[in-house]
């Protein structure tokens, strides 16, 4: 063993005392080799990555729907936790696929239209609706689905008397019960709009059914109002109020904003008082500075009542229109104010507010504590020079194309942001107490039948 070993030469000893010094130049051609490498792998990554990237995706645009406050930097959703596409697929239950659906649709006797309901602060349940029945998105295939999205207007069918609260419960429970899906997951891949302040309350037994369902609501909190919220940061989006259609679709406005040197106030209000106190105050106020502050009383009738015109007229009036809460958190005036260019002041503490992950609040709108509504408030808008005001008003041209119920086509609305935080949300592997799987795969209920053969349970609740 010593023979062999001393046979054989070390081939880094020998080379040591073979090699010529290192000189500097060659330190330097070294240094030049690592960093060229580096670049040139970091370009070959960056090719080989966009390439796949549109090769397999190029009939799904990426995040060119961006919108920016400074053209030279646009924003796009954010990729983390997004994507950098949007790539869903969304079942949508059709009318007749389940016994009770037309009733949520059109009320007990089928005569409410969606024609009707699509009007007001509560269309956002027939647009979306609508939208998804277009989409490019949606399948008609419930095994490739990754979410199902449950049509409903339910707000404004219990508002013209379609349905009453104890109908809403039950047929809510009746449907969902025929659902296979929805207890495959638990309601987890499942969509549901509830459109005004009361959320998901206006199906009472939402915590039962509803715990785990993804909801769209503009309302982000009701404690104040109950012991517990239906809205979770989780799992549910907030959305825009259904602004007039005059208003947001393009070439097609119902009045054109002022210039700032033509505004007769500094601040407005536009609503009822409902018994509010910060809403009180305003009122208060603006007898206190009628030259400051335009209060007007809004009438339901009469020939006092204002029409959708006049509204407008009278909103573009002011440099600011003040959103104070009302029955609930939320108000449709701040995403109204964006249409006419006045600047938003919210004096509601707990409202939540849409899309936060792109858009930054404090560029385009003010958040004032409604403890501190009074002459002080006044005083603080009156001092902010009309400068800062036009580039506040710069910036909410810019980003109020996101409260658009428009086509998905648009490169900027309401819809496609919808899409984009439904996308976060998408499971690929579901579960609920009531699912069980065995080794070969297939899924069934603690009774052990296989979720192809599963039943609705009766008798209902």
């Amino acid at each position: 063993m010593a023979t062999m070993t001393t046979s054989k030469s070390r081939p880094f000893a020998s080379s040591h005392h073979q090699s010529t010094s290192c000189t500097r130049t060659h330190q330097i051609g070294a240094l030049a080799l690592v960093a060229a490498t580096f670049f040139l792998t970091r370009l070959f990554d960056q090719t080989f990555s966009a390439c796949d990237h549109f090769s397999s995706n190029a009939a799904i645009p990426t995040s060119q729907a961006a919108v920016g406050f400074d053209p030279g930097r646009p924003f796009a959703w954010p990729e983390r936790g997004f994507g950098s596409y949007l790539n869903l697929k969304i079942y949508v239950y059709d009318e007749d696929e389940i016994d009770g659906l037309k009733e949520l649709l059109y009320g007990r006797d089928g005569k409410i239209s969606g024609d009707a309901c699509v009007k007001g602060q509560w269309g956002t349940q027939v647009k979306i609706h609508k939208l998804l029945l277009k989409s490019r998105f949606r399948t008609m295939n419930k095994e490739d689905a990754d979410l199902f999205f449950v049509p409903s207007y339910v707000k404004c069918i219990r508002m013209l008397g379609g349905l009453n609260d104890k109908e809403i419960n039950h047929t809510y429970v009746k449907v969902l019960s025929q659902m296979p899906y929805f207890r495959l997951s638990g309601g987890r891949d499942h969509i549901f709009v509830f459109p005004s302040g009361a959320g998901a309350h206006l199906f009472k037994s939402w915590a039962i059914y509803l715990n785990r369902s993804i909801i769209l609501t503009p309302e982000g909190d009701r404690t104040d109002k109950r012991d517990t919220s239906a809205f979770n940061t989780w799992k549910d989006i907030i959305i825009p109020g259904n602004v007039d259609d005059g208003m947001t679709k393009g070439g097609a406005t119902l009045v054109q904003p002022l210039p700032l040197s033509q505004r007769k106030y500094l601040a407005n209000y536009l609503g009822r008082d409902q018994g509010k106190v910060g809403r009180l105050r305003l009122i208060e106020l603006a007898k206190q500075f009628p030259g400051k502050l335009e209060c007007p009383e809004l009438k339901f009738k009469g020939p006092e009542k204002l029409g959708r015109k006049e509204y407008f007229e009278h909103l573009r009036s002011a440099k600011f229109c003040l959103a104070p809460r009302g029955e609930s958190s939320w108000t449709l005036r701040l995403y109204e104010s964006f249409f006419v260019e006045c600047v938003p002041v919210v004096l509601s503490d707990r409202v939540e507010l849409p899309f936060q992950d792109v858009v930054d609040y404090t560029q385009i709108s003010i958040k004032w504590p409604s403890t501190r509504i009074g002459p002080e408030l006044l005083e603080y808008l009156e001092s902010i020079p009309d400068k800062e005001i036009e580039r506040m008003i710069a910036h909410g041209r810019q980003v109020r194309c996101l409260w658009s119920y428009v086509p998905e086509s648009e490169p900027c609305s309401a819809f496609n942001a919808i899409l984009w935080e439904l996308q976060r949300r998408v499971r690929h592997f579901h579960q609920s107490p009531e699912t069980f799987w065995l080794h070969n795969r297939t899924v069934v209920n603690r009774d052990l039948v296989p979720f192809s053969q599963w039943k609705p349970p009766m008798p209902l609740p």
